[in-house]
């Protein structure tokens, strides 16, 4: 029986997380403040709603924030993995809020549609373009954060994207509205701003539910690695293998091995488990070995 994992990288990234997501939780905090006073200011129901959009991007990097900081606690007697998974919860969450803030935006859109409101748009545009500014920054931040691995920090870059977009749309529309006093500019901008969070909430929310459902992750061709450990001298049979994942970034692999009566097993194990994590980087494995005249019966080849 063999099991390897490596904690200093995860431990890394986890802080690099947890910096990235303090530090663009207080930008977009303090921007959702400027937007909520500006809005007052300039009677823009535009800057307002935005500001509501804001909020709920607040609210989903202190809930991603929150997850990496309970994902840190060390695994206990009942909580064998620790409280990584936690990340994935909060991503699923982030994704169901970014698909009901779209329906919500469509919704708003489609109102105005028949009554274009009134809007101060040259305050308004003063406000947006400060806005994409601060969103930029945070994106950036999130972005140096490791949004490719981790889907919890991926959900939360995915909330700034969408109110970056929110920016461009509001001085797209702030744009036309005071050069041309075209105020449906404001639902169709919002309409466009909708349909890029729908698609981004969807990914997030599949992609999250793919981990909690045990999904084999999406980096492992499953094919090339049974074919890679029956190469391995002695290797003859492979069967009960699971791959999944605890959380995003934390692949994980277990299976049993049939190998030669009179092989040096210890030498299996070792070339095993450094060819699932030199091809696969597979580092949390669990092997059995077993001689050919032992018997199983659950096989999942």
């Amino acid at each position: 029986m063999s099991h390897s994992h490596s904690h200093h990288n995860h431990n890394h990234a986890h802080h690099a997380s947890k910096k990235a997501l303090l530090t663009s939780f207080c930008l977009i905090l303090t921007f959702m403040a400027v937007e909520i006073i500006g809005g007052i200011l300039t009677n823009s129901l535009a800057l307002l709603s935005d500001a509501g959009h804001m909020l709920s991007d607040a609210a989903a990097l202190g809930l991603s924030l929150f997850a990496v900081i309970v994902g840190e606690k060390a695994a206990t007697a009942n909580k064998t993995y620790g409280y990584k998974r936690f990340e994935i919860l909060a991503a699923f969450i982030n994704g169901i809020t970014l698909l009901a803030i779209s329906l919500y935006i469509f919704w708003e859109a489609f109102q105005r549609f028949f009554n274009p409101p009134e809007v101060e748009s040259f305050g308004m545009l003063g406000i947006a373009v400060i806005g994409l500014f601060i969103n930029i920054a945070a994106a950036w931040v999130l972005m140096r954060g490791g949004t490719s691995e981790n889907l919890n920090i991926r959900s939360a870059f995915l909330h700034v994207v969408g109110d970056m977009l929110g920016s461009v749309g509001a001085i797209i529309a702030g744009l036309l509205m005071l050069f041309f006093n075209w105020n449906i500019a404001d639902p169709i901008a919002s309409v466009l701003v909708a349909f890029l969070v729908l698609i981004s909430g969807w990914r997030v929310a599949k992609d999250s539910v793919h981990v909690l459902m045990e999904g084999k992750p999406k980096h492992i061709d499953l094919d090339a690695l049974k074919k890679g450990l029956l190469s391995i001298p002695s290797v003859k049979d492979i069967h009960d293998l699971h791959i999944w994942s605890i959380t995003s970034d934390f692949p994980s692999l277990s299976c049993h091995l049939t190998v030669s009566d009179n092989s040096d097993r210890d030498r299996i194990l070792k070339q095993v488990s450094e060819y699932l994590k030199k091809e696969f980087n597979l580092e949390h494995v669990t092997v059995q070995i077993e001689g050919e005249h032992h018997s199983h019966h659950d096989s999942c080849n």
